[in-house]
């Protein structure tokens, strides 16, 4: 069974010329216990998408399904076998840590273990502080323990990084994967593409309220004709190297026990290291594939450090932000 599942569908905001097409016949499946990026700029449809999986509003057309439950009939099963941490979100200033977590346990019916679940989190030191002098890190580590309360069958995280220092966003990965691998499936929002990389098992790519590709990153590189570099240090440079007789590989430079080439594909790479390393000693080893900022960019037609900065989009200032309202109350 696809943990989440959408066919056919469609949201328009407003009507006639003012009509904003937020998705556009979205078929999209992610698989029980993966982790699944869903990427795309400011105004390409996620946090719509989002919100009607949440039935926080409902679809033009089409039908959606999460956890096997139909978003509109079911919603309350959905929500209670969910975990979302939305963008944006809001303490009660004053509440503690462990009233907020004690909070969404009550709403949601289930007991917690506040201090466990703070633990897991990064911020059992301030359990019993108020929530309102809470930094954006810490605010968004609280977020993410609501999110966690009930043990979720579905966590939705929307831009889970911000406001993040490095080490919490290393600590953001380890959890998602170690939700991942006890079974849990990760829904995966976020415009910091180096961490939606190194995290997700597949991802999807919006633009535009339509789906332009799904599937793994790997996938993408080798439909994009994406390139793998590999640079080796060596001891020293052999005479008839030959490396361009190898399949795939583009090109090679050599300069002063310094052996780079481009290949067609990352597999091709392990082929290179085999064949310097049979006719001279290699010291070291640098490794580069097509970035997924690169892939984002080719079917975006932008580039990932100002999409989602940009002043004018629909998300902000039309479709997505009509439902702002509503997606706070995912944490109610």
């Amino acid at each position: 069974m696809a943990a989440i599942r959408t066919a056919g569908l469609r949201k328009r905001y407003g009507s006639g010329s003012d009509a904003v097409l937020a998705l556009d016949d979205l078929d999209l499946t992610v698989r029980e216990g993966e982790v699944f990026g869903f990427l795309g700029p400011n105004g390409a449809g996620k946090s719509t998408t989002i919100n009607v999986l949440l039935d926080f509003i409902e679809p033009t057309a089409g039908h959606a399904e999460v956890l096997g439950h139909d978003v509109r009939s079911e919603s309350k099963a959905i929500r209670a076998r969910t975990g979302v941490l939305p963008e944006g979100f809001e303490v009660f200033e004053r509440l503690t840590a462990r009233e907020h977590l004690e909070w969404m346990a009550d709403t949601k019916g289930v007991s917690v273990d506040a201090d466990a679940v703070l633990e897991t989190v990064g911020i059992a030191e301030a359990a019993d502080r108020a929530a309102g002098d809470f930094s954006k890190g810490m605010t968004q580590r609280l977020a993410l323990g609501m999110a966690l309360v009930g043990d979720p069958d579905l966590l939705i995280l929307d831009e889970p990084s911000s406001g993040l220092d490095p080490t919490g966003m290393r600590e953001m990965r380890e959890l998602v994967r170690e939700q991942a691998a006890s079974g849990t499936t990760v829904f995966f929002s976020s415009h910091i593409l180096s961490e939606v990389e190194a995290v997700c098992d597949r991802v999807a790519i919006l633009n535009e309220g339509e789906l332009m590709i799904e599937d793994t990153i790997e996938n993408l590189r080798d439909a994009n004709g994406g390139t793998a570099s590999i640079q080796l240090d060596v001891a020293s440079v052999p005479e008839g190297l030959d490396l361009q007789s190898i399949d795939g590989v583009r090109d090679v430079t050599v300069r002063d026990g310094e052996i780079t080439a481009v290949c067609s594909s990352a597999a091709r790479k392990v082929d290179v290291v085999r064949h310097v390393d049979e006719r001279t000693a290699v010291t070291d080893i640098v490794s580069e594939d097509t970035s997924l900022e690169e892939l984002f960019q080719r079917y975006t037609g932008q580039n990932p450090g100002t999409a989602d900065s940009a002043a004018s989009n629909t998300d902000a200032s039309g479709a997505d932000g009509r439902a702002e309202s509503e997606r706070a109350e995912v944490s109610a």
